[in-house]
């Protein structure tokens, strides 16, 4: 495993954005964790919401004075291409979970479980299933000398049975088990201390802080936006279930009677994600020659700045999931006051409330709709911009999210149970 490296963070840069009741909460139980130490532990520090949420958890619990780590496990491509398997196919994709593709998944796991044999954590925060094989190779002494934690990000709501019930033979053994949503839960009444946990966004990042709309203008005409023209942009990972192509055919609807419009496709590469290249290719295939389509990664320069610019100065964000854990880049875009059209799935459902904060959509047609409809209505995009940065300041900020863990971290503490 490799301990990660994060930038440092100041707790009372926040006080001026949240309410005074999350202050005080957060001060009464970060002070109760003193003398404890967490672990969190995923697959990547680079790319995808779960690594992004530590970049800005981690160490701003630091500087709440929590003694707080991150890790991440180790692997080769073999490993990855298999866990890539286990994330879409626990999201309901059909596939054969060979005896093969077991032997490399725990393989793994038991190699990064010898670091964790020299630990001395109270509690050990496990994200998604890359690593959730892990409390299988512990001694008992270990094992037991803390409490684990495991945290899923997607969206679990029809798994394919077979992954399914192979992961379950792992996460029924941790001390307690969070998801984004209730509807995300199989076998519920046999995991151990249930809760519900919603990701978050760091408003203080560079990807959310407030930018000027001309800067912003000026760093997406770098990608050849024309500034002058109305933008659609999906920002998210080139994956089956961003349906990368499901955007550029509603943008093609849209364009036929807003012949105006241009689109962007703004995602990164994650180290963990080899699929991740296969499906950037049919996605810029589907682009073809239009020159209105704007196909831009981590590779053609774009970081955090530049997302904050497309999504500040987009008139429409779409995020057409067709399966989704959460998708924080939602409420990026509602915390910069633009306008989202989502995929009426899994954690969006929580963020959007269709109508007022936004849509949702079933359909690329019933998509396209929705766009038009913003884009001939400036007032009603005004009202959503308010209704939706107001949600995200009440239940979407990196400060609740850091306040819910430790809260659950303190009742397994002192009572052994979630709730």
């Amino acid at each position: 495993m490799e301990l990660v490296k994060t930038e440092a963070k100041k707790y009372e840069d926040y006080l001026a954005i949240i309410d005074t009741g999350t202050k005080a909460q957060l001060d009464y139980f970060v002070n109760k964790m003193q003398g404890k130490r967490i672990a969190m532990v995923n697959a990547t520090s680079y790319g995808g919401g779960v690594a992004e949420i530590l970049h800005s958890m981690v160490p701003l619990g630091k500087d709440m004075g929590l003694d707080m780590d991150w890790w991440v496990i180790k692997g080769a491509n073999e490993f990855y291409n298999v866990t890539k398997a286990f994330h879409n196919r626990l999201q309901g994709e059909e596939g054969h979970l060979s005896s093969e593709d077991k032997k490399i998944y725990l393989k793994y796991n038991e190699l990064n479980a010898t670091t964790v044999e020299a630990w001395d954590y109270d509690f050990i925060l496990i994200h998604d299933p890359q690593p959730a094989a892990l409390v299988e190779y512990l001694a008992p002494k270990t094992r037991q000398n803390a409490k684990w934690v495991w945290r899923c990000h997607i969206d679990t709501s029809t798994p394919n049975p077979e992954y399914w019930n192979f992961l379950y033979n792992y996460i029924k053994k941790y001390d307690a088990c969070i998801f984004t949503m209730e509807e995300f839960v199989q076998e519920k009444e046999k995991l151990r201390n249930l809760t519900f946990i919603t990701p978050s966004i760091d408003p203080l990042s560079t990807k959310n802080l407030e930018m000027d709309l001309d800067e912003a203008k000026q760093v997406i005409a770098r990608f050849g936006v024309d500034i002058h023209r109305p933008l659609i942009t999906q920002i998210s990972r080139f994956d089956p279930w961003k349906d990368p192509l499901g955007v550029i055919d509603t943008y093609k609807i849209v364009k036929k009677e807003y012949p105006s419009v241009q689109l962007a496709l703004v995602g990164s590469m994650a180290s963990d994600d080899p699929e991740g290249w296969d499906y950037l290719y049919r996605t810029l295939r589907r682009a073809g020659e239009d020159y209105d389509i704007k196909v831009v990664t981590n590779f053609n320069g774009v970081s955090n700045r530049e997302v904050n610019a497309f999504q500040t100065a987009s008139d429409v964000i779409l995020q057409k999931s067709l399966r989704e854990g959460f998708g924080l880049t939602v409420s990026e875009a509602l915390w910069k006051g633009t306008p989202v059209v989502g995929g009426n799935v899994g954690g969006i459902k929580y963020q959007i409330i269709d109508g007022v904060t936004g849509y949702l959509v079933d359909t690329v047609e019933e998509c396209a709709d929705k766009v038009l409809r913003i884009l001939r209505n400036p007032t009603l995009a005004r009202e959503m911009m308010e209704a939706g940065k107001e949600r995200v300041r009440e239940h979407f900020l990196i400060t609740t999210h850091l306040l819910n863990y430790v809260k659950l971290l303190d009742r397994l503490e002192e009572t052994g149970k979630a709730v």
